[in-house]
């Protein structure tokens, strides 16, 4: 997390024109109140002033706390990506931003049985593919013995 030394609202190494778009909400989410993407992160509209960025999170970290190491992004820890207050902002592996998310890869990395059968997803059990997706044996055994199965019916 950022140096709360570091990072005052209103901070003079932003222009006015960045603070104008954002408000300090109770949870202490700087919200972004200007252009806002389709996936839910603000934009800065004078994206020439930082080349390095055009959301308006990474402007803030940026300017008020360090630059983001080459293949590092950031994740935003309180869940909220309109939110520019670097205190809110981590510097993480694309991969360990993915698994704190609740996409597929993460939900599926997350859990403990598979959802076909209730099987533990672990130890023995578990089977990782080859790309990379997390699966239940007993679930692919039975799947196999009914295509088998069908397959001698069909011969029949």
């Amino acid at each position: 997390m950022a140096d709360l030394t570091l990072t005052m609202f209103g901070d003079p190494r932003l222009p006015t024109q960045f603070w104008e778009r954002v408000f300090i909400e109770a949870n202490g989410c700087w919200k972004w109140s200007g252009s806002i993407t389709t996936s839910g992160y603000g934009m800065v509209p004078w994206h020439t002033s930082y080349p390095a960025s055009k959301r308006a999170h990474r402007a803030a970290y940026l300017a008020l706390v360090a630059p983001i190491p080459e293949g590092l992004v950031l994740d935003h820890l309180c869940r909220n990506r309109d939110c520019v207050n670097p205190d809110h902002l981590e510097v993480v592996t694309i991969r360990e931003n993915t698994l704190r998310g609740d996409g597929p890869a993460a939900i599926n990395a997350r859990a403990v049985v598979c959802s076909t059968g209730g099987h533990p997803l672990s130890g023995e059990n578990l089977y990782v593919n080859p790309r990379g997706a997390r699966c239940c044996r007993t679930c692919i055994n039975a799947r196999r013995r009914a295509r088998r199965a069908e397959a001698r019916s069909a011969t029949t």
